[in-house]
Parts: C-alpha cells; structure tokens; sequence
C-alpha cells in the first residue's frame, strides 16, 4: 500500500481529515459549529466582508451552495448582511457580535483539544508541525490559486 512518501502522506492526511475535527472538539468540549459554517465564519472574520461573488470565488462553491450556508448562519443570527462600503450594489456578510463571540469559543475549544493531543509533544516540534502544515497549504493554495489569507499573530 505505501510503495512511496506520498502514498503516506495520502494516507495520513485521509485521516487527519478523519480525526480533526471530531478528536480536537472532544478533548476540548462541546462544538457549536459544524466544520463548513467554521471555516466560513473564520474566512470572513480573518478577510472582513464577503459577497456571495466573493465566497464563491474563494471556495470553489456556486452561488447556490453559499446561499443555504449563508442563509442558515444569517437565521442564527451568526452573519448579518450589509451595504458594500466601497459601493458596490451587491451585498456583503459580516459577523454579528454573536458570531464573533461562538467563534471564539469554537476556535478557544479547538485549541484547547489541540492543546491536550500535543500535551506530550516538544514544543519544537509542534512548531515544526505548524510551519510544515502551513507549507502544505500553501503550496495547495498557490497551486488552486486560491491564496488564503493568514490571521495576523
């Protein structure tokens, strides 16, 4: 099964995919958001607001397929529409003090289950770990052309 490095990397990411996000809510606590709405939320508080042209744009998605997930976050009371402040005419979303303060605590619980799965782990090479995973994505991203942009420190 592994003849070479990248079939175990393909292995591994398959379960890193697997595992994440489930293992790293449960050791930290309860989840509020499911993974989509997380990542969504996160690109547009690391980004500022979004159109649905926009969205769509940045994750390969249709209009359609950002609809339902906006529209589901806009009736949580998650996102808020609002005019573009550059004057365009389309419509931008934007967190709501409640979606800043779940995502907070979405991403204070992923921490802390990451926390807790590298409890045993040099700090060396956790931050080897980071640096690499931030390699891979941006290789990713650069190849999809789909630059992410990354929170400052």
């Amino acid at each position: 099964m592994a003849d070479k490095a990248t079939d175990l990397v393909e292995y591994e990411t398959m379960l890193l995919g697997r595992h994440f996000t489930m293992t790293a809510r449960a050791m930290g606590g309860e989840g509020h958001l499911d993974n989509s709405a997380y990542v969504l939320l996160t690109r547009i508080r690391v980004e500022g607001p979004l159109s649905l042209r926009q969205l769509s744009e940045t994750f390969g998605l249709d209009v359609s397929t950002l609809n339902r997930k906006t529209g589901a976050l806009l009736r949580r009371g998650l996102l808020e529409r609002i005019s573009d402040a550059e004057g365009g005419i389309a419509r931008k979303f934007r967190l709501t003090e409640e979606g800043l303060r779940l995502l907070d605590v979405e991403r204070t619980t992923m921490i802390r289950g990451l926390d807790r799965l590298l409890a045993d782990w040099d700090a060396d090479d956790v931050a080897e770990l980071a640096a690499y995973l931030k390699r891979f994505n941006t290789t990713i991203e650069r190849l999809a052309e789909r630059p992410w942009p990354r929170p400052r420190p």
